[in-house]
């Protein structure tokens, strides 16, 4: 047994949080791994989203335990609470937002890096070693230069802030932005990107005193792309008015549509212009493993910076993003600080030259880089390449499928995963249409056959798909089409949605 003895009367002797007993762990870690392969297994016999019920959410609504209960009562706690109600997105017919399906292996890299629970701030240690090889490795597979920097962050919005950090580092008018602050320059800076990026530009513009009257969102075309000519106009009107242009944002795959901008076109007004130029790839992005791709996304490897997330079109479990920049060196210049407790010395763990820390806002980082480690390992890039292939093979498929009958209209398809459609009928009036499609968009959810999620294309609401699903098949597009015409079909007659 090993057990413990304590004294509850002697205050030196603290209570204690390893097991009393390892058998009855190793035990319980064997259930639970049993339960979850089970789980993982069925899940397409199960429903792919449901509500929460009232005594269930009376449960997780209870006060702060003061003393513990055995494990194993947690954990069937947990099976009553808390699996049977999951977001949704590890089912196969889940394509809502931008949410990726987790590979099952990376979930064994994450319980290893809880139980050696190191954090990747600095100081010499494997798990260091670990983030910078997958670092090095994103680098090659998306082509990016491999004298380049990065780090891993909780997702594409920590990255937003982090690159814009090192862009007013670099291309700000104050020689010394960190110490003397951002208006020591005496000019106001801006940042530029379509009207279809990504809500998380703004929030870092406000996060990091530029403001977000200053975030210039310029109109799209037709194909929802940025408008290089406006482009150019906003930033000569604001040279004109004094202002300090910073930075242009490239969107590779809008969350809206899946929309690509002209990436190289906007890198060479970043140049001309002497702007730092930005790609938002969160999911985009792994679209360059495929060479079918590349062309599309031309100009994305001359960025200063780009983000994505390996939780979205890489399919590992949350939370694990990427940042990189071109030039090294960038990141530490805009985040790089020092005080005795963290200095270096001549030998052991704090002479280890590489700090992740001096790259990012974070000092407490968790080992998010080994989940990659074990999937890339496990599966190798190829085949997450097939998988992404796959999912925009399965995109135009829907879209055929759209076009292909009466009943539904195609209003939005990109070059990448993200279908936009609506249930249609003739002689029906913008009301109607909007309220039939919630309606349907509502059936398909809470009934909990897919979850596609939606949007609002030129005043139209519509059903939006966004396949991040390395579990789809092409029968699921096939069902989906097939629940949306039936349900269409009878909410259009009356029965109550």
């Amino acid at each position: 047994m090993n057990r413990h003895p304590i004294d509850p009367t002697d205050p030196t002797d603290p209570a204690p949080l390893d097991p009393a007993d390892w058998e009855e762990f190793r035990a319980l870690g064997k259930r639970i791994v049993d339960d979850m392969a089970d789980f993982l297994a069925g899940l397409r016999d199960r429903p792919v989203w449901q509500p929460v019920p009232g005594p269930v959410r009376a449960a997780l609504g209870t006060g702060l335990p003061h003393t513990g209960i055995p494990m194993d009562e947690v954990y069937e706690e947990f099976r009553a609470t808390v699996l049977p109600f999951p977001r949704g997105n590890i089912h196969p017919r889940f394509w809502g937002w931008a949410n990726g399906s987790g590979v099952p292996v990376a979930a064994y890299g994450d319980l290893l890096a809880s139980l050696i629970n190191c954090t990747l701030g600095s100081g010499e240690n494997a798990a260091m070693m670990v983030e910078q090889q997958v670092i090095s490795w994103l680098q090659e597979a998306l082509h990016w230069p491999a004298d380049g920097s990065g780090l891993l962050t909780s997702g594409a919005s920590m990255g937003q802030i982090t690159a814009l950090a090192a862009a007013r580092r670099a291309k700000g008018p104050a020689a010394d932005i960190r110490r003397e602050g951002i208006l020591a320059g005496g000019a106001q800076l801006t940042v530029y990107g379509s009207t279809e990026t990504h809500h998380s530009l703004e929030k870092a513009v406000e996060l990091l005193g530029i403001g977000s009257r200053f975030f210039r969102q310029i109109p799209v075309d037709h194909g929802r792309r940025i408008d290089v000519r406006a482009l150019r106009a906003a930033i000569r009107a604001d040279r004109d008015a004094g202002l300090h242009p910073l930075c242009v944002v490239g969107n590779a795959g809008t969350v809206n549509t899946g929309a690509v901008d002209p990436l190289d076109d906007l890198l060479a007004v970043a140049r001309e212009e002497n702007l730092w130029f930005h790609v938002d790839g969160a999911f985009g992005a792994f679209a360059q493993l495929l060479p079918s791709h590349r062309a599309l996304l031309f100009g994305l490897t001359e960025a200063d910076s780009l983000v994505f997330d390996l939780h979205k079109w890489l399919y590992m479990p949350f939370d694990v993003s990427c940042v990189l920049t071109r030039q090294a060196g960038a990141l530490e210049a805009a985040f790089a600080s020092h005080a005795d407790y963290i200095s270096k010395t001549a030998g052991g763990p704090a002479s280890y030259a590489l700090s992740f820390a001096d790259r990012g806002i974070e000092q407490s980082r968790r080992f998010r880089a080994l989940k990659v480690w074990f999937a890339l390992k496990t599966h190798g890039i190829d085949a997450f390449a097939r998988a992404i292939e796959g999912n925009i093979a399965q995109a135009a498929h829907l879209a055929e499928l759209v076009e292909a009958d009466d009943h539904l209209e195609l209003v939005s398809r990109s070059d990448l995963n993200v279908v936009c459609f609506r249930y249609v009928w003739p002689g029906a009036g913008p009301e109607d249409l909007d309220r039939v499609n919630r309606a349907v968009l509502s059936r398909l959810q809470t009934e909990g056959l897919a979850m596609p999620s939606h949007t609002v294309l030129d005043g139209k609401f519509v059903i939006r798909v966004a396949d991040n699903n390395h579990r789809s098949t092409l029968a699921d597009f096939d069902f989906l089409v097939r629940e949306v015409l039936s349900a269409g079909a009878a909410l259009r007659a009356g029965e109550p949605g």
